[in-house]
């Protein structure tokens, strides 16, 4: 089974204000991403607090999710928020989803891809690509899981995923929504929906 990883223990500081609980359509951003996950199939989702971490976890109490705390948010960045995600897995969870909390358009046809591709590879690192750029959610198979708890403070995922380059295998999507998240005020009022 896999599972989703969802990467929300940011600190918001570039937007400002707590971002993933801003509005999104009928929900909030964090709900916007989990809703699509639920839509793509993905059953078992452990979003990993952080940054803002009361009002994350208001906006995620109508969900079925686990949450972990991540406490080296503030300087183990993005990297020690997926160790955090995935400590808490079972053994029954052959592949993680990395996905980002930031990432509201995420789409899902992009997750049923890449979960088409994961049982086609049987296992693996996939990763989406459009116009030849690397982008979210990504699939890190239990083989991997060792390899990203084993990296230390000061690696990040991008060094993780530059050593194993040779060993990805892309869904090329047409959408550029795999590269996007929200930072900024600016990125929110022009990508938020109506």
């Amino acid at each position: 089974m896999i599972a989703a990883v969802v990467l929300a223990a940011g600190l918001s500081q570039r937007m400002g204000r707590p971002k993933l609980n801003l509005s999104w359509g009928e929900t909030t951003v964090i709900g916007r991403v989990i809703e699509v996950l639920q839509g793509a199939g993905i059953q078992r989702m452990v979003v990993v607090t952080g940054g803002n971490r009361r009002e994350v976890e208001a906006a995620l109490q109508e969900y079925a999710v686990q949450i972990v705390y991540n406490p080296a948010h503030q300087t183990g960045e993005m990297l020690s928020s997926l160790q955090a995600g995935l400590m808490s897995l079972e053994a029954g969870i052959t592949a993680a989803l990395v996905c980002l909390g930031d990432q509201p358009q995420i789409e899902r046809k992009v997750v049923r891809g890449l979960v088409r591709l994961y049982h086609q590879k049987r296992g693996g690192l996939l990763v989406p690509s459009y116009q030849n750029r690397r982008g979210h959610p990504w699939i890190l198979g239990r083989d991997y899981f060792a390899d990203v708890l084993a990296l230390q403070e000061g690696q990040t995922l991008r060094d993780f995923l530059n050593a194993h380059q040779t060993e990805i295998a892309y869904l090329e999507v047409d959408t550029p929504s795999v590269l996007a998240d929200l930072d900024t005020p600016q990125d929110y009022a022009q990508l938020r929906p109506d």
